[in-house]
């Protein structure tokens, strides 16, 4: 019981301390390029790789099309997804080689599933403001928290400490 209230309270102080420092970062070049560039870029770049005649354009923090596009907010990028991974991972009692890896992993799959969030945020504006409603509010964090937790158990497992937990 005391090794858990422990590591949960690691676990708050890690992610008290990746919030605060990437509120701090939200005014920043770096926030700005995380969305324009490498977040709405892609999108942009996948949506053009998928159905080239929608002829989609990344303008700042927009993806815009005729028919209609979607703006990416800050948050949108991923990383509400992305810090409590890392705090768990900063937390968790396994090795500093292992917390690299997967958080370097982690940081891509969250990235990779946040893509399909916006593909399917994308072109569910275009077909149904209901649908889009649906996928932007409950489907699309549910499916990257969900994604998040099997990737963060998979990582226990592989260190033999998931069984003990479960």
């Amino acid at each position: 019981m005391l090794r858990g209230a422990r590591l949960l309270g690691l676990f708050l102080l890690c992610l008290l301390v990746l919030e605060a420092a990437w509120m701090a970062a939200r005014p920043t070049q770096f926030n700005r390029w995380l969305i324009d560039e490498a977040t709405v870029g892609t999108s942009t770049a996948l949506i053009n790789l998928l159905t080239p005649k929608v002829a989609a354009s990344a303008h700042e923090s927009s993806i815009v099309a005729s028919g209609g596009g979607i703006n990416v907010r800050s948050g949108c990028e991923g990383t509400e997804v992305l810090l409590p991974l890392i705090a768990a991972l900063l937390a968790s009692p396994i090795s500093w080689r292992m917390r690299l890896f997967a958080g370097l992993t982690g940081t891509a799959l969250v990235f990779a599933l946040n893509q399909l969030r916006l593909l399917a945020l994308f072109y569910s504006f275009r077909i149904d403001p209901v649908l889009f409603g649906r996928i932007h509010g409950f489907v699309g964090p549910l499916l990257l928290d969900l994604g998040v937790l099997v990737f963060f158990q998979a990582v226990l497992r592989r260190n033999g400490i998931g069984r003990r937990w479960a």
